[in-house]
């Protein structure tokens, strides 16, 4: 009997290594394809321009991108690069940028401020308007405030309305109803658009976070009491798009403050210093010998983040 036991145990193994066997020869022969990358971009206001920064050294090292998300002031730089607009115009836009460019003082009880003129901005900045017609996939997330949970818009519609519902800092921007429902600020929910770079294709996700202030000075009035209490929560949940991500570049712009529209130049050469950082483990991505698959190969942070390990998130489609 233990003679008919081993004999058993001996075959199994024997069909187990060769199954994986043939599965390694035919891993093997397959054509090497190259990756599709997914650029996310995080919030961060006025330190946005950030982003713009990246994006011109990915664009001048010809770092293919497959698509782009984006939350709060990173859609808005999303939106711009997907629909055609250059990243050093994108750059020159940022920087002369003001908070009246966007928003409107009003009286409500909902918020100060009011964002129609986000889109009359966003007319001007933009060469196309609605997903479908963007020279790459586009998405961008806001936040359902009643629920609770991310809203993501990709594939079709204007995009006006979603970058003013994902800019929608509540407290301070008034909500923007869609659909019955009152939608704010993306960063709420989801502070790096991972995991929508993914459902849109992408096999490498890039995210771009900009961290908030390691200790700020005692807030001056009610918006930057909210904004620092937003910022320690932040701190607290970045597991999952740190989860779906293969590589997170972070400018260092912790010493400049939300609204700090006039720290343009200074804003763009910390997310060009960064970007160049992780340029090297990028281009390492486009060499046939890289590894198959946008998870096989994670990759640690730069700018001194640390990465995470995986564990799947969820967006509602």
């Amino acid at each position: 009997m233990q003679a008919v036991r081993r004999f058993t145990g001996s075959l199994m193994s024997g069909l187990r290594r060769f199954s994986m066997n043939r599965r390694q020869a035919a891993e093997a022969r397959a054509p090497w394809q190259p990756p599709r990358i997914g650029l996310a971009l995080g919030g961060g206001f006025a330190r946005g321009i950030a982003h713009a920064g990246v994006l011109e050294v990915l664009e001048k090292n010809q770092i293919p991108i497959h698509c782009i998300t984006g939350v709060s002031a990173g859609s808005i730089v999303a939106a711009a690069y997907a629909s055609g607009v250059a990243p050093g115009e994108i750059a020159r836009v940022g920087c002369r940028m003001r908070f009246a460019d966007v928003g409107r003082w009003t009286l409500c009880r909902m918020g100060f401020l009011a964002s129609e003129r986000m889109k009359r901005f966003l007319g001007r900045l933009l060469k196309r308007y609605r997903f479908e017609d963007m020279r790459i996939p586009l998405g961008v997330i806001a936040t359902d405030l009643c629920a609770g949970r991310p809203v993501a818009f990709r594939s079709q519609g204007d995009v006006f309305l979603p970058i003013r519902a994902s800019c929608a800092y509540p407290g301070l921007f008034l909500p923007v109803e869609y659909e019955g429902r009152l939608l704010v600020d993306g960063a709420m929910t989801m502070e790096v658009p991972a995991l929508l770079a993914r459902k849109l294709g992408a096999t490498h996700v890039i995210s771009a976070f900009l961290p908030a202030q390691a200790e700020a000075r005692p807030p001056r009035n009610v918006f930057e009491v909210v904004n620092r209490c937003f910022q320690i929560m932040h701190q607290r949940t970045e597991d999952d798009w740190r989860e779906a991500s293969d590589l997170v570049i972070t400018p260092h712009v912790q010493s400049i403050q939300w609204d700090g529209f006039g720290c343009g130049p200074e804003l763009l050469k910390a997310g060009t210093d960064a970007a160049l950082e992780a340029l090297p483990v990028i281009q390492s991505w486009l060499a046939p010998q890289a590894p198959h698959g946008g998870l096989h190969g994670r990759l640690p942070a730069t700018g001194g983040a640390k990465a995470a390990a995986l564990t799947p998130g969820s967006i509602p489609a």
